[in-house]
């Protein structure tokens, strides 16, 4: 339909216009030492394929499952899917992470979440497994709002072995102070699964206050409409901020203090 036509269209433009004013994914022409080791190194870094290998393993039996569940959305809804009964193999196409963005987030995970990992959104759980995979002695803390989608992700990290993924179902807002009371100062959080400005900076506000120096927080979609891209806009602009790294698909936020204000685009 035309809505989603425009909307292809409108990612098509803000694409080519990250691709022209992006940075060489090697890093080239960054100055500053901590994200020039980040770029040449964290993001280039090999995920144990075998690891990749499971998950994607995982992905392709979820493109396969024709079963049917009835959707319980919390967040903005999907301009894709709009009826609540809705195919597995469908979810699993159009809200899971790519496996390119899956490896970045193991190695992020990798890097920053030892202290803990925090996932707005859950969906069918391939994102969260992929963080999980870094460090099995590491928690992961990962909200989804509908029951049903819950059920099948939790399916996946049994099946998958993972004993490190800790899954609650509900609304993220009444979610939240039980997360927060179990891991302070995360390492890593992904805020996925809403995207709303309003409720993307409420969430983003929240792990500001138990955000330490080493906190990444990386918001997934900040350019898949203009309010997603207002609350980025925003994002870059909070005090607490030390720099941000913009991949076009995801966004990453850093607190380091000491260290200069800056917003990077890099390529990914």
């Amino acid at each position: 339909n035309s809505e989603v036509t425009l909307m292809v269209f409108s990612r098509i433009l803000k694409y080519l216009d990250y691709h022209f004013f992006s940075r060489h994914r090697r890093g080239h022409g960054i100055h500053s030492p901590f994200v020039f080791d980040l770029v040449s190194r964290v993001f280039r870094n090999k995920t144990d394929p075998e690891v990749v290998l499971m998950i994607e393993r995982i992905r392709k039996e979820l493109l396969c499952d024709k079963r049917t569940i009835r959707v319980l959305d919390l967040g903005s809804g999907s301009a894709l899917m709009k009826s609540d009964l809705r195919r597995i193999s469908d979810i699993a196409k159009y809200t899971s992470v790519p496996a390119k963005y899956g490896v970045l987030l193991a190695n992020l995970a990798a890097e920053f979440g030892r202290q803990g990992i925090v996932e707005f959104g859950t969906s069918l759980g391939i994102s969260t497994m992929y963080m999980a995979s870094a460090y099995r002695d590491s928690r992961v803390f990962t909200m989804e709002g509908c029951p049903e989608i819950s059920t099948v992700a939790s399916d996946s990290f049994r099946r998958a072995g993972f004993g490190n993924i800790t899954l609650m179902t509900g609304s993220f807002d009444d979610l939240l102070p039980k997360v927060k009371s179990k891991v302070s100062y995360p390492g890593l959080v992904f805020i996925d699964g809403n995207h709303r400005k309003e409720p993307v900076l409420r969430y983003f506000s929240e792990m500001v206050e138990v955000s330490g120096n080493k906190t990444v927080i990386v918001i997934d979609d900040i350019h898949s409409s203009d309010e997603m891209e207002e609350a980025w806009n925003e994002i870059k602009a909070n005090e607490n901020v030390s720099f941000t790294i913009d991949l076009y698909r995801m966004g990453l936020v850093f607190f380091r203090k000491g260290m200069s204000r800056f917003d990077y685009v890099i390529r990914y």
